[in-house]
């Protein structure tokens, strides 16, 4: 008889492969109704259940709400991001002056909403979007950003530099004919002129 490994200390348990159909499954259909729709939170935990072919308990036992899965869908992407803040070449990775770090996570930003929209605008509305696990990093990231320049009262400055990232706004800005290209040079001259030098 084979020897089996024991299961290592904190690993998350191994997924059935029925459970993983399902989670393919669920992804995948709402990945399509988020992007179909034309308000991607009107998307309910029913239509998802109908598209993906799966019982309500099934997807209730994964996913608690629809903001849920949009984060599963989302966390890639913004794990890759994060890595590039933190380990990434400058000047999105350290190494630049803040001004340009932060010009640069606003490129980058402008990139990430511009290819997710429906899927922020399913999670990152109104209060919520401070609950999302992401909103605290983004946070975190350009408070250092604002203390390494010497800003005065960074904790004041802070989320007003991370609010004309909201996905509403984005959108508001396309609707108006706004291109990425121009919000996201717009967002980089106010880095350069928030984080100057005194």
């Amino acid at each position: 008889m084979a020897a089996v490994d024991p299961p290592r200390v904190g690993a998350p348990p191994a997924e059935r492969a029925d459970a993983a159909r399902n989670r393919a499954r669920v992804l995948a259909a709402a990945a399509e109704l988020f992007r179909s729709r034309e308000d991607p939170r009107a998307v309910t935990m029913d239509d998802v259940a109908r598209a993906a072919g799966v019982g309500r308990a099934t997807l209730y036992r994964r996913y608690p709400d629809v903001g849920s899965i949009a984060e599963a869908l989302l966390g890639e992407h913004e794990r890759e991001l994060q890595e590039q803040l933190l380990r990434g070449v400058p000047p999105l990775g350290p190494g630049a002056p803040p001004a340009e770090r932060l010009a640069a996570f606003y490129a980058a930003m402008v990139e990430h909403l511009d290819r997710h929209l429906p899927l922020l605008l399913a999670i990152d509305a109104g209060a919520a979007r401070f609950a999302v696990g992401s909103y605290g990093f983004w946070r975190a990231h350009v408070r250092s950003l604002l203390v390494e320049a010497c800003t005065p009262d960074p904790d004041a400055l802070v989320d007003v530099l991370l609010a004309p990232l909201a996905a509403e706004v984005f959108r508001y800005q396309r609707a108006s004919g706004v291109t990425p290209a121009q919000v996201a040079d717009a967002l980089g001259r106010l880095a350069r002129q928030v984080l100057a030098d005194p």
